[in-house]
């Protein structure tokens, strides 16, 4: 039935456009958020795809095509094409249709459709997975093989439905607190409990693997901690870099019954093992040479782990998913404020890690008041004309450094920094010479890889409690830093188009205000560079979360009123 006020028009090529202008944009969104991934988002109409990845993930969360198909329904301008409502249903459908469980002792592939089982026996690449048939319905897989057969299978078009079960792990009584160790009153938010719920399932089959998406600065750990409350058991926990596990070290002692005897590092600096363990994915990853063997990997054999975190999971280094292929029998639980991969490698995620298990609008919590109101602006600048020939010159990669290390872009970062004098400013950015330059011409912290720990660990500290309200920033700052007061960030160049990177950069200034002040997110661009279209690719992010950018001329802040 044809409805032309609607926001919706749902095309033939598994396209959704939706009207940005429409007063039921919000609520299409949010609802289209759950099943299709945004392609484009130019001012008045976005693209959205439905992709059978957005459809398993929308199935292992519990939605039914009957669900999606009314959702499309009440929203789209006109009726939705036959193999659209097809497809919706049969790729719903076939979550689930191949299902891993334990027979005895035996890892075993099920099927009701027998013809199913036959076609996956026949496929080459299964077959150096399989120990033999059982049966018409069921295939025997060699127990070392659980994530191996699930990454073939999606690949083929089958995701697997893991029923297998996990280890127990030692058990470690953890119990969350009722008040922090500074005396003030703690307690989950609704959502994180929802998220933890969520994961655990209450402890069936289906439960214990999968990932929790969330906006920096909405407590992703404390669902974490939630969940090993839960679990009882003891953990290993994976992050970003060691300035990170310091902050989860802080959390696990500040929020849970957890002492620092229980509670051992495992990076660069030390490596100690004890029921709760925080790793680095840099130490996990570290071998002599190409052809040497990881070192550190035996820390996944070496305790009872009964729950494995991958915090950041969007930046899960290649090896690590090929040592979590090998470990599918504990529960394993991803932590990410975007599911986008920059390397494509989302299919991996959802086999090996886990489907998404909960996620929630990044405006909604806005509303609620858990994450900070933030206004979203780009500034674009032009590239001064004595560096417009070597511009025009230059290949793809170089064009896009030059862009982003404009000198132009100091003018414009001192009249901001002008405009936010007793603001807590972030200057972010990728190229360490144009960041060296910035902290120089301002005199101004900086922050790189180079930056030794201690160092990095105080000059947090000191933008923490305001003895400095400046920090200029490499991308070590992306990943897991908690700046609660940082209510301003200048990006001054960024990694090509990463929607990833995006979201960890406004995130670093999404954490709540103690005086409800507004958070303001600044990207300075090279105009008509490659500078500025790769800004496009990112507002994808942005605009997926609901926020609004607004585009300036760098001579609306540059030049006296």
């Amino acid at each position: 039935m044809n409805n032309p006020q609607n926001p919706l028009i749902v095309q033939s090529d598994r396209t959704v456009l939706l009207e940005v202008d429409h007063p039921s944009y919000e609520d299409a969104r949010d609802s289209l958020a759950r099943f299709a991934e945004l392609e484009k988002s130019p001012e008045h109409i976005h693209t959205y795809r439905i992709s059978p990845l957005s459809l398993w993930n929308a199935a292992a969360a519990g939605l039914q095509a009957e669900q999606i198909l009314e959702s499309l329904g009440d929203l789209s301008k006109y009726e939705i094409p036959q193999n659209i409502s097809r497809e919706i249903t049969e790729f719903i459908e076939r979550y689930g249709q191949v299902r891993l469980v334990k027979r005895e002792e035996l890892l075993v592939l099920e099927s009701e459709d027998a013809i199913l089982i036959a076609e996956i026996g026949a496929h080459k690449s299964v077959q150096p997975f399989l120990v033999g048939r059982l049966d018409s319905h069921s295939l025997h897989i060699g127990g070392q093989y659980r994530g191996h057969i699930k990454q073939a299978l999606i690949k083929l078009g089958f995701p697997v439905e893991d029923l297998a079960g996990y280890v127990t792990g030692t058990p470690l009584a953890v119990e969350m607190r009722k008040e922090t160790t500074g005396g003030k009153p703690f307690e989950m938010r609704d959502y994180q409990r929802s998220a933890v719920r969520s994961f655990h399932l209450d402890g069936g089959p289906r439960g214990g693997s999968g990932v929790i998406v969330l906006p920096c600065g909405a407590g992703k750990t404390v669902v974490a901690l939630g969940v090993l409350a839960t679990l009882q058991c003891q953990a290993l926990i994976l992050t970003a870099n060691t300035v990170a596990l310091r902050q989860w070290r802080s959390e696990l002692l500040d929020k849970t019954s957890l002492t620092s005897d229980e509670i051992g590092e495992y990076s660069g600096e030390e490596k100690l093992i004890r029921p709760v363990t925080l790793a680095t994915y840099q130490i996990l990853t570290y071998r002599k040479s190409k052809e040497d063997e990881f070192l550190h990997f035996g820390l996944f054999d070496e305790k009872g782990w009964g729950l494995i975190v991958y915090d950041e999971v969007h930046l899960l280094p290649a090896p690590v998913f090929r040592i979590t292929s090998e470990i599918q029998a504990r529960r394993r639980l991803g932590l990410t404020a975007t599911l986008v991969r920059e390397d494509g490698r989302e299919e991996d995620v959802f086999s090996l890690i886990g489907p998404k298990r909960y996620d929630m609008p990044w405006k909604l919590l806005e509303r609620q008041g858990w994450i900070a109101v933030a206004h979203c602006r780009e500034i674009r600048l032009d590239i001064p004309d004595e560096a417009r020939m070597e511009y025009a010159l230059a290949n793809r990669r170089e064009k896009f450094r030059l862009a982003s290390e404009n000198p132009e872009k100091i003018t414009v970062i001192r009249a901001l920094l002008k405009r936010h004098p007793e603001d807590q400013v972030l200057v972010i950015g990728q190229y360490i010479r144009q960041l060296k330059d910035i902290a120089k011409a301002f005199d101004i912290p900086l922050i790189t890889g180079a930056t030794p720990l201690d160092e990095r660990l105080h000059l947090y500290d000191a933008f923490r409690t305001g003895a400095i309200k400046q920090l200029v920033v490499s991308k070590v700052a992306n990943f897991a830093i908690d700046l609660p007061d940082a209510n301003v960030a200048i990006q001054v160049s960024g990694t090509f188009g990463s929607r990833q990177e995006e979201a960890q950069r406004l995130g670093r200034i999404l954490r709540p205000k103690s005086d409800n002040s507004i958070a303001t997110f600044y990207s300075v661009i090279s105009r008509n560079s490659l500078d500025q279209e790769y800004a496009v690719n990112r507002q994808l992010f942005l605009t997926e979360q609901g926020y609004q950018y607004t585009i300036h001329d760098s001579h609306e802040y540059t030049e006296e009123p």
